[in-house]
């Protein structure tokens, strides 16, 4: 039986642009072949309404390719320099820790360094479980039982709004965060321990940053930065243990 042309034509798939692609893929000789197809080629350009070439748009495409890439070089850039400047002012910080020769000044010191190197308007300090010595001093009083109990129930800093917490009482002014957007509007809450930070040994202190900045310190920031600084404070200040 003899097939028809209508039938035969009715049973052949129309080739597709995919089937056009993998052609072109798979046999790239085809435009040695025909160089004269791939020069005569006309595409629209995304910046511009008129028609150009196949090597144009190439080209066109490598030059966007070679823009993002000059700009992620640029923020590599960027980044790599605020690194620099944050070791540099941790460096500076540490060694006015270092400086410190009579332990009950370290809290001072410590405070100090950390509002002028990193820009923090309001830095706190409580200190429990002291030595006999420094029991009478300003930073060994106020903790309440509540307090301690927080700060041993932290294994990485707490960042957010100031909800009222106790500790933020510790600041200047009473870390009141005002209507009108002064004052300590978000906290950061670190708990000073022996050890690393996410141990479970109790704490003996807390430490509370605040800023009139309510994204300054945020939920959603990362705080490998505020852990290592904090385990830092942590084991300067067991000095006053």
């Amino acid at each position: 039986m003899t097939t028809s042309p209508t039938s035969t034509t009715s049973q052949t798939s129309p080739i597709t642009e995919d089937d056009i692609a993998q052609f072109l893929l798979q046999t790239p000789e085809f435009f040695e072949r025909h160089a004269e197809v791939l020069a005569s080629v006309q595409i629209s350009s995304p910046h511009r309404t008129r028609a150009i070439s196949q090597q144009e748009r190439q080209a066109q495409m490598l030059r966007d390719k070679i823009k993002g890439l000059e700009q992620r070089i640029i923020e590599m850039v960027r980044h790599s320099q605020e690194n620099t400047t944050t070791v540099q002012k941790i460096h500076a910080w540490s060694c006015a820790l270092q400086r410190v020769k009579n332990p009950v000044e370290l809290p001072g010191v410590l405070v100090e360094g950390i509002t002028k190197q990193f820009d923090v308007p309001q830095v706190a300090i409580r200190l429990w479980d002291v030595a006999p010595a420094y029991a009478h001093e300003a930073f060994a009083q106020g903790a309440s039982d509540d307090v301690r109990a927080l700060a041993t129930s932290l294994t990485m800093p707490f960042c957010g709004p100031n909800l009222g917490f106790e500790a933020a009482s510790w600041l200047p002014g009473g870390g009141i965060a005002h209507e009108d957007g002064s004052g300590a509007q978000s906290l950061a809450l670190l708990p000073l321990r022996d050890g690393p930070m996410a141990s479970a040994t109790p704490a003996f202190g807390m430490m509370v940053l605040a800023s009139h900045d309510v994204h300054r310190f945020d939920a959603t920031m990362g705080v490998d930065f505020l852990s290592n600084m904090t385990e830092m404070a942590s084991a300067v200040l067991a000095r006053l243990r």
